[in-house]
């Protein structure tokens, strides 16, 4: 076995990625691959044909490099990583970026970088300057401004402003998202590509745009400085100011740059003038400033000669690109006005659709409400027709009940006049059978007076007959004969009355007498029995009198009422005043 099939075998590809501004990418490539070999396949992938600007740039310890095209990437100090990183980035700047970017993807790269570079703060950009970029960025990204879409808060996840801006002024998000709204609103109809060109047009005039800056020293004992390189010339700063250069050398005043070691030295085109020397901490340093002198000087010779007829072939495609898509946006814009006008026309007739729909639908229910209001209506005129056709036939029944009412007042007159003319003759009646009573009663105690005197004399007849016998009849039955029985005291009583005492009344007057009295006592009552009698009917007739003639005169009041149309209960008059005549007479009569 040799040595050499002991060696390991070597790789013919390695893995390289490669980040853009917007995407990621990765390759395998071989081993003899140059420099060249893969910015080219970067730059077709991407689709960029202004090459010229950009690079590969890869980070080498504390500093960074860009690839070489003429030498083998793993020949150069690039990581050993794998895949190996690089970074596709604009190299060189464009003095005009409207003149010299011809791409629409050269200009889209060339504004995310510059956006990031101002974001980051590698590009110095005042509050007012960063807001107005920031409006053009949103242009760029979401198109016109529409408040019905674009709702407060929109812009919450978008980093648009420098975090110096946002520590400089006390204001909230919403504030300054309400600032970078009232810009954005006026963008209305300006094109991605158009915006993002009004991007870089501003960014272009700052001072700090397109410019690499490296720590150098004039001597080796002397303090630090900056130096600038971009397309315009060499410029020296202060550490502290990065905005206003204390020395400037313009391209076009340069003879020759050039550096040994870490000496770096520029000589003017005018002999007058002073060589400048620097030195840089690193040798690395001096070779990437003398690539970016070389670079920039090219391209600041190359604008200032006829362009190439590549270049002439991309402007002109460019341009015509640029007027194909100004047509199409113009077709667009007007088939956009043409949509939104249809689209308002419709809403408008919709609109007008609902309007009429609804206008149908209210005319519909006040059509129904009005034929239910006619029924209604009819239904109420037929029933008010009804009702007063009842009440017609109500009055006429209560005019002939009026009528009938009369005629029975008329005769509830008369009767009432009878039976006022009987009351009277009942009160003389009742006042001469008074009249009687007194004198019978008078009678009646004239008789029990000579009743009693009569019974007195008779009983003192008794006792005069009672002592005279005693005296002269005892002695004439003790001698003669015995003793007959006496006679009972009537018959001795009798004896004596009609023997001795003729002056005195008898038993049989006194009979006759008692049974006079006695007779005439009971015609009395025989005639106050009819006279009560005949109070009690005359009492009924009239109690029924005035109950008939309270039912007659109710049943006027509310037949009057009836033909009025109320529906009140009928109210009795007291009668008092009428019936009192009458309640005195009957009291009268009870007492008697």
């Amino acid at each position: 076995m040799s040595i050499l099939g002991l060696k390991k075998k070597q790789p013919k590809t390695f893995k390289v990625k490669v980040i853009t501004m917007d995407a990621e990418m990765e390759f395998s490539c071989e081993v003899k691959w140059q420099g060249k070999d893969l910015f080219d396949l970067v730059c077709r992938t991407v689709g960029l044909r202004e090459t010229w600007f950009f690079g590969l740039r890869y980070t080498v310890k504390d500093t960074y490099a860009w690839l070489k095209p003429e030498k083998r990437v793993l020949d150069q100090e690039v990581p050993k990583d794998s895949p190996i990183t690089f970074h596709f980035l604009a190299k060189f700047f464009p003095e005009k970026v409207e003149e010299e970017l011809v791409q629409e993807i050269t200009q889209h790269l060339f504004f995310l970088q510059v956006k990031k570079q101002i974001l980051d703060e590698e590009i110095f950009c005042s509050p007012e300057a960063s807001v107005l970029l920031a409006s053009y960025a949103v242009q760029a990204k979401y198109g016109d401004y529409d408040p019905s879409f674009h709702k407060p808060g929109f812009l919450a996840q978008d980093e648009l402003l420098p975090k110096r801006v946002l520590m400089q002024y006390q204001m909230t998000a919403d504030m300054w998202e309400e600032k970078i709204t009232a810009w954005y609103a006026e963008h209305r109809g300006i094109a991605r590509d158009e915006a993002e060109m009004e991007y870089l047009k501003i960014a272009q005039d700052l001072e700090m745009y397109g410019v690499s800056y490296f720590a150098i020293t004039q001597n080796k004992r002397d303090t630090d400085l900056l130096l600038g390189v971009d397309a315009q010339g060499l410029h020296i700063y202060s550490p502290n100011s990065k905005l206003n250069p204390n020395k400037s050398f313009p391209w076009s005043g340069i003879r020759n740059i050039s550096y040994s070691e870490k000496e770096f030295t520029i000589k003017p085109l005018d002999k007058k003038k002073d060589v400048f020397k620097f030195y840089s901490s690193q040798l690395r340093v001096n070779k990437l400033i003398l690539q970016l002198c070389i670079g920039n000087h090219d391209l600041f010779m190359r604008r200032r000669k006829v362009d190439s007829i590549e270049v002439q072939q991309m402007k002109a495609q460019a341009k015509e690109e640029k007027a194909r898509k100004k047509m199409e946006r113009q077709i667009l814009a007007r088939e956009k006005q043409m949509r939104e006008e249809a689209e308002r026309a419709k809403e408008e007739m919709e609109r007008r659709l609902f309007q009429l729909q609804d206008e149908a639908r209210l005319s519909n229910e006040a059509l129904l409400r009005s034929e239910e209001t006619a029924d209604l209506l009819a239904e109420k005129a037929q029933i008010a027709e009804e009702e007063a056709t009842l009440l017609a036939h109500k009055a006429a029944e209560a005019e002939q009940d009026r009528q009938r009412l009369e005629v029975t007042a008329m005769k509830t007159k008369e009767e009432k006049r009878l039976m006022e003319q009987k009351m009277r003759e009942a009160e003389q009646l009742a006042v001469k059978l008074v009249e009687q009573s007194e004198r019978r009663l008078k009678e009646s105690d004239h008789l029990k007076q000579d009743l009693t005197e009569a019974k007195d004399a008779e009983r003192r007849a008794k006792q005069k007959l009672l002592e005279i016998t005693k005296t002269t009849y005892p002695l004439i039955a003790a001698y003669s004969a015995p003793p007959a029985p006496l006679p009972p005291p009537e018959a001795a009583d009798f004896s004596y009355e009609s023997t001795s005492t003729r002056l005195d009344f008898k038993d049989s007057d006194m009979k006759r007498l008692s049974m006079e009295i006695e007779r005439e006592r009971l015609e009395y009552m025989e005639k106050s029995k009819h006279l009560q009698d005949q109070l009690k009917e005359l009492k009924t007739e009239i109690e029924s009198l005035k109950l008939e003639e309270q039912q007659q005169q109710a049943g006027v009041y509310t037949l009057r009422h009836e033909a009025r149309g109320y529906n009140q209960e009928p109210v009795y008059l007291p009668q008092s005043n009428r019936n009192s005549a009458y309640m005195s007479q009957m009291a009268y009569f009870e007492e008697v």
